[in-house]
C-alpha cells in the first residue's frame, strides 16, 4: 500500500475519530452541564457566606487593633517625641498648658467631678421621667377601665329600669283585669238577688 494511501485512510479514520469524540464531548456537556450550573451557583453562594462570615471578624480585628496595639504605639511615639525633642516645656497639650505652667490637678479633678455629678443627674432625670410616663400610662389605663366599668353598670341599670317599668305595666294591666271582672261579678251578684234570682 502506498504512503498516500495510507496517510488518506489515517486522516478519514481521524476524522470519524474526532467526529465521534466531538460527539461525546457535546453528550457530556449536555448531561454534565445542569451540574455545572448548580455547582457554580452553589460555588457563589458559598462565597457569599464566606464573605459574610469573614466581614465582621476583619472588623472586630480591627477595632482590637486600634484600642490595643495603636495606643501602644502612640504611646510609644509620643514617648521617643519626648526624649528626643530638645526643649520639652513646649510640646504636649496647649488647651492645659499655657508657657510652662500645668494646669492644677484639683480644677482637672473638680472639673471631671461636676460632669460626673451632671451625668448622674441627667441620668436620674430621665429614669424619673421614664417612670412618671409609665405612671401617667397606668392611670390612664384604670382611668379607662373604670370608665367602661361605669358605662357597663349604666347600661345595665337602664335596662333593669326598663324591663322593671314592662313587669310593672302587665302587673297592673293584669290587676285591672282582675278587678274588672270582680266589680262585674259582684255587680252580677246583686243584679241577681235584686231581682229574686241566686247569683251565678
Amino acid at each position: 500500500m502506498p504512503i498516500t494511501s495510507k496517510r488518506h485512510k489515517a486522516r478519514k479514520e481521524a476524522e470519524v475519530t474526532l467526529s465521534r469524540l466531538q460527539d461525546l464531548a457535546r453528550e457530556q456537556a449536555d448531561r454534565i452541564g445542569p451540574y455545572a450550573d448548580q455547582a457554580r451557583d452553589q460555588a457563589a453562594l458559598k462565597l457569599l457566606q464566606a464573605r459574610g462570615w469573614t466581614a465582621p471578624r476583619l472588623e472586630n480585628a480591627a477595632l482590637r487593633v486600634e484600642n490595643t496595639v495603636a495606643p501602644r504605639v502612640a504611646g510609644m511615639l509620643t514617648a521617643a517625641a519626648h526624649r528626643v525633642d530638645p526643649k520639652p516645656g513646649r510640646r504636649g497639650l496647649r488647651l492645659t498648658r499655657r508657657g510652662n505652667r500645668r494646669v492644677p490637678r484639683g480644677i482637672l479633678v473638680g472639673g471631671a467631678a461636676v460632669i460626673g455629678g451632671l451625668v448622674v443627674y441627667s441620668l436620674v432625670r430621665m429614669r424619673q421621667a421614664s417612670q412618671d410616663a409609665e405612671w401617667q400610662e397606668h392611670l390612664d389605663q384604670a382611668r379607662d377601665q373604670v370608665r367602661e366599668t361605669r358605662e357597663n353598670l349604666e347600661e345595665k341599670a337602664s335596662e333593669t329600669a326598663d324591663k322593671a317599668k314592662e313587669a310593672a305595666k302587665e302587673t297592673a294591666k293584669t290587676a285591672k283585669g282582675k278587678s274588672k271582672e270582680t266589680v262585674r261579678t259582684a255587680a252580677g251578684e246583686n243584679r241577681a238577688q235584686e231581682n229574686g234570682q241566686p247569683g251565678r
